[in-house]
């Protein structure tokens, strides 16, 4: 469900907490329902694994599900994936206050729900990458695969025997699927 009065980033921010999680879509709240049993399941392992591996080398930061990132403005976009790695380099230079992020994240990870369409989806790792992440992750837990997007490339559909390698965004870091989905 979308709305039809334009909102800004910072009312988003502001919105009085009613039990929903809500993203920003060229100024149109987007309500999203809370994530289900498995969403969250899938979200905590690969999240885990990657706040460990950043924490451990000095990386940069993870942000966790929930966390705002501003993609554009006027209209504002803000979009919070399930979870986000942002170098270390970029992080410094970024804004720092309260608010949500103000450049997009190096990697953001997207588990789909139920209710999400693939076409849903795959437009919203498209709006990442067209905003500057150098790599989205989607998790897709019905198809039990996983599709890595990056700029000027075409999707890579991984599955449970491929381990995930996105360290040319995340140095060092692997995982394998074997297992993720259960």
């Amino acid at each position: 469900m979308t709305t039809s009065r334009l909102f800004t980033a910072d009312e988003l921010l502001h919105i009085p907490d009613d039990g929903w999680r809500y993203e920003l879509l060229e100024g149109r709240l987007a309500k999203m329902a809370p994530a289900g049993r498995k969403h969250g399941r899938y979200a905590g392992r690969i999240g885990l694994s990657l706040s460990l591996h950043v924490d451990n080398h000095g990386l940069g930061e993870f942000s966790a599900a929930e966390t705002g990132f501003k993609l554009t403005s006027n209209p504002d976009t803000v979009l919070a994936p399930d979870a986000a790695f942002v170098s270390k380099s970029r992080a410094e230079e970024a804004e720092d206050d309260e608010g949500f992020w103000t450049i997009p994240p190096d990697l953001a990870v997207e588990v789909m729900s139920p209710n999400d369409t693939y076409a849903q989806v795959e437009r919203k790792a498209l709006r990442w990458i067209e905003a500057g992440c150098r790599a989205v992750v989607v998790l897709a837990p019905l198809r039990r695969t996983v599709t890595v997007y990056c700029p000027n490339e075409d999707p890579v559909v991984l599955t449970e025997e491929d381990t995930l390698d996105v360290q040319d965004v995340v140095p060092g870091w692997t995982m394998p699927l074997r297992g993720l989905f259960e």
